[in-house]
């Protein structure tokens, strides 16, 4: 091979392509001034002091936990965000028109309960008929539930009827929508409520100003969670980021000039840059008057993308611990440090915070941090000049009337939906085809009658692959809407979105977001061998978050639709990697009741059925499974089983044994691939040797569970699940609700009971290597019956 000279070769540095967002720097905005003047920024000065103080103490008096730092660095952005731009009613924290702030930085929760308290606190004092009755305020006496269990039974946390404020943000605070806090979740569920506000109200919908810092956009859904926001144009969201280069663990998380990071090599500005936001650097994220002029340029851009400010700032300035040492940490309690970290405060005001005395006792150490919330309510009550927050309060109440949000002429009405008199799952409907003897997939049956409901309910649902819309079928619910990807500006009545590609991550916490505001059932799609892991967080977060706002502000739970598609042996072609039979165990019954309920149809007859009898029961996560072949749609009349409609109970018999003979057994049967195989092929074959036995199927474990004790004993009897021989396509433990002995259980078929992953094939082959084949599956059940004769005898 001949040696080429390749000294002379020199790098390039390739620049961006063109960006439909623009980059700004802060110092060309002030150069045409600041909407904020000098004695409006030294008003956010005091306001900012005080704040700092009650981030010092509630980590004071709750020194295990907390994060002091990052809500010391983003308060001041936040408080110009909330005091100067937020349009919204403070009396009615949930409405649907308020623009929203959206701590995606969930470790920022103690930087968010001291903002909402300081903002609740200025408005009681000067306004207070601005403020909503007390369930929906968040008081300084609710503070003192700053990290509390609900059963906390200290003597003032019970007087006050104090607010158990979780360690990480969820809806039982008024003025938060979604949960957020768990690995960049938080970032796509704030824009997935960005598109249902977007669609909703179009135009004029609410801003949804999103708090995140560097650390936090490091997870992989969040980069894929901004590719779908610029790709949608989602242009009612304004990223703020708290630039401070200091996580847990690095006090340089990007890299910084020629210094590489530790954990990434880009900046924020780059990152939001590359991804076609409008990007707005604000070198000193301190300065109130460049941070409210950034703020001012961002409402100002009218180019249809999403918006991200960031702001350069210092992890912990002025507590005392800067840097990573303030991110999970701070000063002990009552030490000199926390003092200190006071004392701007005490020289502002006036007033003295207590000093602790006394036994260290649960009951002290709280009402010391009570005394101390009440100073500062003193404080902040006799001082005129805070008045000024509470008036900002009644203008941006103003400023919402006045943009008068209204829905969009064609708005998605999702009521519809369980309107008994509209939809029922008794009603199939005739454009499903569901006719025996015809032959059409599970994923098709489960994306047409998305589809049908979509009509009905004028496209409130919305929904998205990973790169496999026709492949999952999930493609049939826009059918009728305008073809192509979702775009707010050049295709807002497309129902099919666009969310970053194979992009599993971002999908799950954007379709639980899009689901949260209430608007819109978000629907994701992917095979099940994936969807089931990579958006269980997103599902567990939703799921508390919905649960958390019913309990305290009633309603009911807004349904996100997880299809796990491919699911089962029957996508052996694929191979082990795809053809998973765990994804049920990740899901079923791994919730509370009533959060999640899995739809675990056999045949297509089954689909519509369950769907609608899923939907009416409006969990929070609706979870169907379903495979990739052809089926048959069974003539069950023929063949002497039951009508597809008693699937809704969730566990029911397909043929009951002649009570007037012998009975030889119970087989219970679970997943689409190895029940038509049992039941084309096993049934027939015990049928001509004259066996007499019952045959029921499990289509959803939740549903089952959904019904009285009583009913549940009807339908699967104790005795049954006690002799019964199990068979299902999905893992061992999905079985031990119906199986319950230990003999039964020893003997349940399943997939992995030869101790290996499966390898590729046909559907077919795949079975006949489990052991759930038609000859396989006859033997067992012959050799179950003998058993049981020798244990009757």
């Amino acid at each position: 091979m001949n040696k080429f000279d390749y000294t002379s070769v020199k790098p390039i540095i390739p620049g961006f392509g063109n960006r439909r967002g623009k980059y700004y720097e802060i110092n060309d905005i002030m150069g045409s001034g600041s909407p904020m003047s000098e004695d409006t920024a030294a008003l956010f000065e005091k306001l900012d002091t005080v704040y700092r103080t009650l981030c010092a103490v509630l980590y004071n008096f709750v020194p295990t936990s907390g994060h002091p730092g990052g809500s010391i660095s983003s308060g001041r952005f936040v408080s110009s965000v909330l005091y100067n731009y937020l349009d919204f009613d403070i009396a009615k924290p949930f409405a649907d028109e308020n623009d929203l702030v959206v701590y995606a930085a969930g470790h920022k929760a103690l930087g968010l309960y001291a903002m909402w308290a300081l903002r609740n606190e200025v408005v009681k004092a000067f306004i207070p008929e601005l403020l909503p009755e007390e369930k929906y305020q968040l008081r300084f006496e609710d503070l003192l539930g700053f990290r509390k269990n609900p059963t906390t039974d200290l003597p003032l946390f019970k007087k006050f009827n104090a607010k158990a404020l979780d360690g990480h943000p969820t809806p039982a605070t008024p003025h938060v929508r979604v949960a957020t806090g768990a690995s960049g979740v938080g970032v796509p569920a704030a824009f997935g409520l960005a598109l249902g506000a977007l669609d909703y109200f179009g135009d004029n919908a609410p801003m949804i100003h999103v708090v995140e810092g560097e650390g936090g956009m490091t997870p992989g859904r969040v980069s894929e969670a901004f590719a779908a926001a610029s790709a949608m144009r989602l242009h009612n969201v304004c990223m703020h980021i708290d630039f401070n280069q200091a996580s847990i663990d690095s006090n340089r998380v990007c890299r910084d000039g020629e210094l590489k990071g530790d954990y990434v090599q880009w900046n924020p500005m780059e990152l939001c840059y590359l991804h076609d936001f409008n990007v707005i650097h604000v070198d000193d994220g301190k300065d109130f008057r460049s941070i409210a002029a950034a703020q001012a340029f961002a409402e100002s851009l009218n180019n249809k993308m999403p918006t991200a400010i960031v702001y350069r700032t210092v992890k912990g300035w002025k507590y005392g611990i800067e840097g990573r040492a303030s991110h999970g940490a701070g000063h002990k309690m009552n030490s000199e440090g926390y003092y200190t970290a006071c004392k701007e405060f005490e020289e502002m005001s006036g007033y003295q915070l207590p000093r602790f005395t006394g036994e260290p006792t649960q009951e002290n150490i709280e009402q010391c941090f009570y005394d101390t919330l009440m100073t500062i309510r003193k404080a902040v009550d006799g001082d005129d000049s805070f008045s000024y927050f509470a008036a900002a309060i009644a203008k941006s109440k103003e400023r919402l009337q006045n943009k008068n949000r209204t829905p969009v002429k064609n708005k998605p009405e999702l009521a519809h939906i369980y309107d008994d008199k509209v939809i029922s799952p008794e009603s199939i409907p005739d454009e499903l085809n569901i006719k025996p003897g015809e032959t059409t997939t599970l994923r098709s049956v489960l994306g047409s009658s998305l589809g049908i409901i979509n009509k009905v309910s004028n496209g409130a649902i919305l929904g998205v692959a990973a790169d496999l819309l026709g492949s999952t079928s999930v493609n049939l619910l826009g059918k009728g809407y305008h073809e192509g990807f979702y775009d707010s500006v050049d295709n807002p009545e497309s129902r099919i979105l666009a969310i970053g590609g194979i992009c599993e991550d971002a999908i799950g916490g954007m379709m639980a977001g899009l689901s949260a505001y209430g608007r819109h059932i978000g629907v994701s799609s992917s095979y099940g061998a994936f969807i089931s892991a990579m958006e269980h967080t997103a599902a567990r977060l939703h799921g508390i978050g919905e649960q958390n706002k019913v309990t305290h502000f009633g309603g009911h739970y807004n349904t996100w639709i997880l299809i796990n598609a491919h699911a089962g042996l029957k996508t052996g072609e694929d191979g082990p990697t795809h053809a998973d039979p765990q994804c049920l165990q990740l899901l079923q019954e791994n919730f509370p009741p009533g959060i999640l309920i899995t739809l675990t149809p056999w045949e297509p007859g089954e689909i519509w059925p369950l769907l609608v009898a899923g939907l009416k029961k409006s969990p929070a996560v609706l979870s169907p499974f379903v495979t990739r072949p052809n089926e048959l749609i069974m003539d069950r009349v023929k063949m002497n089983i039951a009508p597809a409609s008693e699937a809704v109970k969730g566990v029911y018999p397909l043929r009951k044994a002649d009570e007037g003979q012998k009975v030889d057994g119970s087989v219970i049967l679970q997943e689409s691939g190895v029940t038509i195989e049992f039941v084309t092929k096993v049934l027939p074959r015990l049928d001509k040797e004259g066996y007499n036995m019952n045959i029921y199927h499990i289509s959803s474990a939740e549903l089952y569970d959904a019904h009285p004790k009583e009913e549940r004993e009807a339908l699967l009897p104790y005795e049954v699940r006690n002799t019964a021989l199990g068979i299902t396509g999905f893992t061992l433990p999905t079985m031990y609700k119906w199986i319950t002995s230990f003999e039964g259980r020893f003997n349940i078929l399943h997939p992995f009971r030869n101790g290996v992953y499966l390898g590729s094939g046909t559907a077919e082959s795949v079975l006949h290597q489990a052991g759930l084949d038609a000859d396989s599956m006859y033997e067992e059940v012959v050799r179950y019956v003998k058993k049981q004769l020798v244990v009757s005898s």
